[in-house]
Order: C-alpha cells, then sequence, then structure tokens
C-alpha cells in the first residue's frame, strides 16, 4: 500500500469524505505504520462509539468535545489529547463545531478507497 507521495502535504489539495452526520474526513498523510486524520464536526455531529485493533491519540484543534474511553466520559477543548488503547471502546459528541486530529498506528486501511 502507496503512502501519501511527497512529504509535505497541502491541507488545501486533501478531499474530504462524508463519515456521518455532521462529521467529516481527510486523510493528511500515512505510510503502513501511521496515519493522520483531520476530523471536522459539526455542533452535535457524533463519533459513534466503536473500537479497533489500532492505537489511537487525538489533538483537539478546535471545539468542544465530549468523549467517552471505555466506562469514562470528559470533557475536552482546543489543546487538549486523548488517548486510546487498542480495542477500548470510545467515541466523542461535538458539544460545538470543532476539529480532531487523530493520529492512528498502523495505519487504518480501511479509511482507504479501494
Amino acid at each position: 500500500m502507496a503512502a501519501v507521495s511527497s512529504p509535505f502535504i497541502n491541507d488545501d489539495q486533501q478531499p474530504w469524505e462524508e463519515a456521518g452526520p455532521g462529521v467529516r474526513r481527510k486523510i493528511m498523510a500515512y505510510d503502513a505504520n501511521l496515519m493522520l486524520v483531520k476530523v471536522a464536526f459539526e455542533a452535535g455531529g457524533v463519533g459513534a462509539v466503536h473500537h479497533h485493533y489500532h492505537t489511537q491519540m487525538s489533538y483537539v484543534e478546535s471545539g468542544r468535545f465530549a468523549v467517552t474511553i471505555g466506562d469514562e466520559t470528559r470533557e475536552l477543548k482546543a489543546g487538549d489529547v486523548y488517548h486510546v488503547p487498542p480495542d477500548v471502546p470510545h467515541g466523542a459528541l461535538a458539544l460545538e463545531a470543532g476539529v480532531l486530529i487523530d493520529v492512528f498506528t498502523p495505519m487504518r486501511a480501511d479509511f482507504l478507497k479501494s
């Protein structure tokens, strides 16, 4: 599986894709070991609770989110970060419009179009 072809990626040249009601994402860069994805939420947008075998870390670029990891929910704001170990259920609710920057290892092959 190929990585993004350039070491420099311009945000305005990456396409958005719908990821659910009020949620869209764009894959910014990846290789077999790592992937960075920008996820934009409208106020009230939901990243449904799910789990995967990847380790995930997410940076709150903007907005406010109620983030659930396992049985715990916390409100996070711009500048905050959360860490999700493999196979732990997690999800997010946008309390106001905002953007999450998600990093996955290994990369999320399921996000790539065939």
